[in-house]
């Protein structure tokens, strides 16, 4: 089998610069392209060595370098437009980006269907996280008060992060109905956003990178589900499981969940 050829969308930033190196050093993959709004010179230097063509312009490289996969960490303002320009090439994505709106989502499925291609969005590749949610979702069928704590970095740009919304929307689906408010009543909004009944806290801090509780209570107890990032490299081996997955199917999926068959 011919390995499968990647190319790197926001490929000099932080979680991009992980992907480059975790794609170069797989046998099954070849990056063949990079991208970034950043990108001063015409290629970029592998880890392995040799390099490969690297542009501010997604498009120009997109046709130049045709690759199977798309693998997007940028921005939802920028991953719009790059799949609208990978969906009329057949080209598949997986995409980390976060910070969609219903509408964004529904755009990247009729594009998933339209350009008969695979379109992976997560908004959280590190497998760990992945499981804290399904984990989360078996314990809203029982427990009817939860609220959640996310830390992040002070340079992440949304808030609440993508996650912690992502993990409030399934445990509320898995439940069937929103969580039950404190006794005092409908929180304060300098408590956070509410997602299903859910108070999310967002902390921004130099020294955090990612961080995430899930706290459940009841009378007399309370369930912790906690997951903590140490560093990117934790993601890899969602993204690689995703660039492997997204070609062998077509249609939009969202989060890992299917591809690991929770």
């Amino acid at each position: 089998m011919e390995p499968i050829k990647v190319l790197v969308y926001g490929a000099a930033g932080r979680v991009g610069q992980e992907v480059v190196r975790a794609v170069d050093s797989e046998a099954d993959m070849t990056l063949v392209g990079a991208c970034d709004l950043k990108a001063t010179a015409a290629s970029l230097h592998l880890p392995t060595g040799g390099k490969v063509p690297f542009s501010a312009d997604f498009s120009v490289i997109l046709k130049d370098c045709a690759p199977d996969v798309v693998v997007d960490f940028t921005a939802a303002g920028a991953t719009l437009p790059a799949a609208r320009a990978a969906a009329r090439r057949g080209v598949n994505l997986v995409i980390g980006a976060t910070g969609f709106s219903p509408a964004d989502l529904d755009e990247l499925k009729k594009l998933a269907k339209s350009g008969k291609i695979g379109i992976v969005v997560a908004p959280n590749f590190a497998l760990g996280a992945v499981l804290m949610v399904h984990l989360a979702k078996i314990a809203s069928k029982f427990l009817d008060h939860a609220e959640i704590i996310e830390l992040h970095h002070d340079r992440k740009l949304d808030a609440p992060s993508g996650t912690s919304l992502a993990t409030a929307r399934a445990m509320a689906e898995a439940r069937g109905k929103p969580f039950r408010p404190p006794a005092a009543g409908e929180p304060a909004l300098s408590r956070g956003q509410t997602e299903g009944g859910i108070n999310i806290h967002s902390v921004r801090l130099p020294g955090l990178m990612a961080h995430q509780e899930v706290v459940f209570g009841a009378p007399g107890q309370t369930l912790s589900i906690r997951h903590d990032t140490i560093n990117r490299e934790c993601y890899m081996p969602g993204v690689l499981l995703a660039i492997r997955e997204v070609v062998k199917r077509q249609g939009f999926i969202y989060g890992l969940d299917e591809l690991l068959g929770l």
